[in-house]
């Protein structure tokens, strides 16, 4: 069924432009000689600059994480807001799989894997306790919407039947071969309700989906999702407070025109906000920082 938010009928002015896309997510770390090792050799990303205590990681010219040591903050306390995961897509198993097996060898730590009707999914942590999803997204004309609502699940997901179909000798040799982005970055949040006011009614995402009142999952242009926010750890969560983990999530939109308007949305419902003609920087109302900027800049 075709996703009715994509139909020229229901285009919307306070809406983000439909090829808006996930940057890169920044993370606050302690060891940064060890996330960047970690980062190359397990989840196979390559360094694509560094500039002092920053470090670039991605595929090609794609930013996918971008790493900033600062060893001086602490780790945040259990049951805070802040990043849940960030989600590097993959386009194709093969792909995917080799970025699995990588992982496996580096023995990250595994916390699961799913089936979600729209994608394949596998989750891990990082040294410092961030949550990474590595996935796969089934092609658009196999979603199914209903009533304005993709349908996913948490089907099982065979981790090693996965990897002995799609595993390729290539795969194994060159992992980090190929494109990756960032499909979707995913919050832990205080409230569903003031999720989906920020960033549905603020922001200007479409609402995907709506899980048991305790997950929102939203996008721009009909994809699945492009963010996600949670309490299933968090609920209740107040504003966060400088600490390791989540530094900032880039939203790249196509032209500098969905930038200003954007900035204008922002201005209209009191969100502070600094901008420079080009990007705009605010905070969600956990203190999760958000940067937007036109895409390719």
């Amino acid at each position: 069924m075709t996703d009715p938010t994509t139909t020229p009928a229901t285009v919307r002015q306070d809406r983000l432009a439909a090829d808006t896309a996930m940057g890169p997510v920044t993370l606050e770390v302690a060891d940064l000689a060890g996330m960047t090792a970690f980062y190359r050799d397990a989840v196979t990303l390559q360094v694509l600059a560094e500039d002092g205590d920053v470090v670039t990681m991605g595929r090609g010219s794609t930013p996918v994480v971008v790493l900033r040591h600062r060893p001086q903050l602490r780790h945040a306390a259990p049951g805070s807001a802040g990043l849940f995961h960030t989600a590097i897509l993959f386009p194709t198993q093969a792909a995917l799989a080799a970025a699995v097996a990588s992982m496996a060898q580096a023995r990250a730590p595994y916390t699961g894997s799913a089936d979600h009707l729209v994608s394949k999914a596998f989750y891990f942590d990082d040294p410092e306790g961030n949550g990474i999803e590595l996935y796969w997204d089934r092609d658009r004309t196999q979603w199914s919407w209903v009533h304005g609502r993709v349908e996913m699940d948490n089907r099982f997901l065979d981790a090693d039947a996965f990897l002995r179909e799609h595993l390729t000798p290539e795969g194994l040799e060159r992992p980090d071969a190929g494109a990756a982005v960032v499909g979707h970055v995913h919050l832990s949040v205080g409230d569903v309700g003031t999720a989906r006011d920020f960033y549905v009614d603020t922001l200007g995402f479409d609402t995907t989906l709506e899980w048991g009142g305790a997950a929102l999952f939203v996008s721009a242009g009909g994809y699945h999702h492009h963010m996600a926010m949670n309490v299933w750890n968090s609920r209740g969560a107040g504003r966060r407070f400088p600490t390791l983990g989540l530094g900032q999530v880039d939203i790249e939109l196509p032209t500098s025109d969905d930038v200003g308007a954007l900035t204008e949305r922002m201005r209209h419902h009191g969100v502070q906000s600094a901008d420079d003609g080009r990007t705009v920087t605010f905070e969600d109302p956990w203190a999760n920082r958000l940067h937007v900027r036109v895409a390719g800049a």
